[in-house]
């Protein structure tokens, strides 16, 4: 049996609504998000259910990447703790003039913001949590 993994690519806000719905309730630990500012490059590894397939039972390791990311801001996620588990709550997007922003929504009030000028979002996963 081949093991189906997901690859998702958004490129406008419906692709992203669809990348939060399969995100929400993930984990994520502070130590597994990634901002790589040269490359402007924001990683996310997740932990999430396979919904899509019905596969409540089915946990995935997976990788969110957001590319042409200008600016990240974050509020109440403290990064010395890098053990700290997150639950994505979802994704969602503002348009605010000629920028963007996209808004990660984490459990206890925290969340990151992604500025940007256009949408490009990947949802990847890795393998199957046993």
């Amino acid at each position: 049996m081949t093991k189906y993994l997901a690859k998702i690519i958004a490129s406008d806000q419906e692709g992203l609504q669809m990348i939060s719905a399969y995100s929400s309730g993930a984990s994520v630990r502070i130590g597994d998000i990634k901002y790589l500012a040269s490359n402007k490059i924001f990683l996310l590894s997740i932990k999430r259910i396979k919904i899509e397939t019905n596969q409540v039972n089915k946990k995935i390791n997976s990788i969110c990447r957001f590319d042409f990311i200008e600016k990240v801001r974050s509020k109440n996620i403290d990064q010395l703790d890098q053990n700290k588990v997150l639950e994505l709550i979802g994704i969602d997007y503002l348009k605010n003039k000629n920028e963007c922003e996209i808004n990660l929504i984490f459990n206890d009030n925290s969340h990151i913001s992604l500025t940007t000028d256009t949408i490009e979002v990947r949802l990847e996963d890795q393998n199957e949590i046993k």
